[in-house]
């Protein structure tokens, strides 16, 4: 029988800047509810990617001096070295920049135009480079800015391509009346729906005021507008359109699109309607989650200066600390607010204090009073049917919410079940029943205590990639697969006579206040030191500055002296004239480094020989410390006074 089909994706983001905490929130989700559905026994297929095209992009790479495609392609290795580090198994990343994205992008554009869709006007309107996105007058803030990053945004007028979103406004809002769960949470359909109500206008799909995109097909003077080219990628990595298209014809339409809730509008209406005028499949369902809010900031971005950087908590905690905080922190739907005491907090309550800790109990336990065997069980307690219950509910209730995408109210369930566990030890007080003898008893709440934490490991897997292999290390079932798959989420697998092998503490405690004072303790050493500048050296009068003849002079040439360290040889031109100067800077500069530079030149001090090279000058500099700069210009002309 073949297997259910499942594919989920993420936006694909601009690789305008580092990726923070919030882009990351979306790609664990995603990847865990791959994972998870995975575990489910679903062929299950994630695609995530990078959104490369637009006038941002362009900006940015002229700002940094580089051509586009070179600046993208740095920061998409960044990108894929971060998801990698977070643990991210997606199974295709698509580039927009990339061929088999673009000829489908053309072929749609192309398509949608033949059928009449498309059509061309002037473009006049607001418009914010930052979101790239296309504002009325009645969607701006107060004070014209973008209602959705709060920028300011740009007067645009150029000739445009349009696409005639206003045509599908009716059979949308049917959509939406017939498919009530296609947009989640309905906080956000029921914006959606008054969005279209109030009037949809069509769709600026071309740009030409820049030039770095995915030519129009029909007229290479336009750009298609970068939302209407980066939707396409969710079936152009499909293969859609293509003599290729079997990922397409196996997968789409697509169970869902997970996204942060300020791109909701592009997701679910220009991308239905899209399809729509394609006749293509509309996905199942496009998810909505809050942002993650850092304290009075708002919404994470890299223009606030607010971003946490997900890569630096991965090192400082682990990689299944934070995928559980990021998961287990944001209720479905709602934002989030961010501080590293709070990400502390549930690491020490939940993973230390009651997971890590029951784990660390029970091995400690089993080896003083079974002599680190698991015995089956042979007696019963009173509270041993309440927990069992629990145990075997506890799969389908968790199930129920991952089904949904929502791992915090999911991972809830999993912690209760963990927290009556410890409970249960409290109250079975396993220390005293060795102590009476009743080692039939004691053998039940050993082996059902047991059996608790290894359903709880498969029930984190999906979100904690690393952790069951170290818990099932410490009872003895490492390597057990059969005993670790969502299939083993029955009561009683646990195989009796298992030598348990107590390990360290999984999940260390962290002293928050220690933490931070040994932080602050690091930052002040590493602070600069403080530098004694140079006494003032005795008085002058202006006639002794004025023997000094100051010029500028253009770096023609510049090598390292033979046989020393310190020296490099310099060929200087002075207006109409040429000279060579020495100096012993060797250690601060790469003479490559100094050609064409305009530095500052004594001179009329009078030449000297060092090493057999005359030396026509003194080029100036300035010291502080161990630091040393040359003084330069930028203009003014070589050959030039100093005054």
């Amino acid at each position: 029988m073949s297997k259910q089909k499942f594919y989920i994706t993420t936006p694909i983001y601009y690789p305008s800047g580092n990726l923070h905490i919030g882009h990351a929130y979306t790609t664990v989700a995603a990847d865990s509810m791959n994972r998870y559905k995975k575990m489910r026994g679903f062929d299950s297929y994630f695609l995530t990617g990078t959104d490369e095209h637009g006038q941002k992009i362009q900006r940015r790479a002229a700002e940094a001096r580089q051509e586009p495609q070179q600046f993208v392609d740095g920061i998409v290795d960044k990108i894929q070295e971060l998801w990698g580090l977070m643990g991210i198994e997606y199974d295709d990343f698509i580039r927009t920049t990339q061929q088999r994205h673009q000829e489908v992008a053309q072929k749609i554009f192309q398509k949608i135009s033949d059928q009449g869709d498309i059509y061309k006007a002037e473009y006049s309107g607001w418009y914010c480079s930052p979101c790239e996105t296309f504002f009325t007058e009645r969607q701006l803030a107060e004070g014209h800015l973008c209602p959705d990053c709060g920028r300011p945004v740009e007067v645009t007028k150029e000739e445009s391509y349009f696409f005639k979103m206003s045509k599908y406004a009716d059979r949308w809002l049917k959509f939406i009346e017939d498919n009530p769960d296609f947009i989640q949470p309905a906080t956000r359909r029921n914006e959606m729906v008054n969005f279209v109500k109030q009037g949809l206008d069509d769709l600026c799909v071309s740009r030409t005021t820049f030039d770095w995109g995915i030519k129009v097909p029909f007229d290479d003077k336009h750009v298609i507008y970068v939302w209407f080219d980066a939707l396409i990628n969710y079936i152009s990595a499909l293969g859609y359109g293509t003599d290729h298209d079997e990922l397409y014809q196996k997968y789409w339409p697509a169970d869902i699109h997970l996204m942060a809730k300020d791109i909701i509008r592009f997701h679910s209406i220009i991308w239905p309607i899209m399809l729509m005028a394609l006749d293509i499949p509309i996905p199942k369902k496009v998810i909505a989650h809050g942002w993650v809010t850092l304290g009075d900031c708002g919404k994470m971005s890299k223009s606030k200066g607010n971003v946490i950087d997900p890569a630096l908590l991965v090192k400082k905690y682990s990689l299944d600390t934070i995928r559980y905080f990021l998961l287990r922190e944001m209720p479905f739907g709602l934002d989030v607010a961010y501080s590293e005491e709070a990400l502390v907090n549930r690491i020490n309550i939940d993973l230390a204090n009651d997971y890590g800790n029951l784990l660390s109990r029970l091995t400690s336990m089993i080896g003083k009073f079974q002599n680190k065997v698991v015995l089956a069980p042979d007696g019963e307690t009173e509270f041993d049917k309440e927990l069992i219950e629990l145990a075997k509910a506890t799969p389908a209730a968790a199930a129920a919410y991952f089904d949904n995408l929502d791992f915090s109210a999911g991972l809830a369930e999993v912690m209760k079940l963990v927290g009556k566990a410890n409970k249960y030890v409290d109250d079975t007080a396993p220390w005293a029943l060795n102590k009476a003898g009743e080692k039939g008893k004691l053998a039940s709440v050993l082996y059902n205590l047991c059996e608790v934490l290894r359903l709880v490991s498969i029930l984190l897997k999906p979100v904690m990639i690393e952790t069951q292999p170290k818990v099932f290390a410490q009872l003895g079932i490492e390597g057990r697969e059969d005993l670790g798959c969502w299939e083993a989420l029955q009561w009683g697998l646990f195989p009796a006579g298992t030598e348990v092998k107590r390990g360290e503490p999984i999940f260390p405690r962290i002293d928050f206040a220690a933490e931070l004072a040994a932080e602050e303790a690091e930052e002040e050493a590493a602070a600069e030191p403080v530098v004694e500048y140079e006494p003032l050296g005795e008085e002058i009068g202006i006639e002794d500055f004025a023997k000094l003849d100051l010029r500028v002079v253009t770096v023609l040439d510049c090598q390292k002296v033979p046989k020393t360290d310190k020296l490099l040889q310099f060929t200087v031109k002075m207006g109409e004239e040429t000279r060579s100067v020495l100096s012993g800077i060797a250690k601060y500069y790469q003479p490559e480094q100094l050609i064409g530079k305009k530095l500052i030149l004594i001179a009329n001090l009078k030449p000297a020989k060092i090493r057999g090279i005359e030396s026509q000058g003194m080029l100036l500099s300035a010291v502080l410390g161990e630091d040393l700069e040359l003084l330069a210009v930028e203009k003014i002309a070589d050959g030039s006074k100093v005054c």
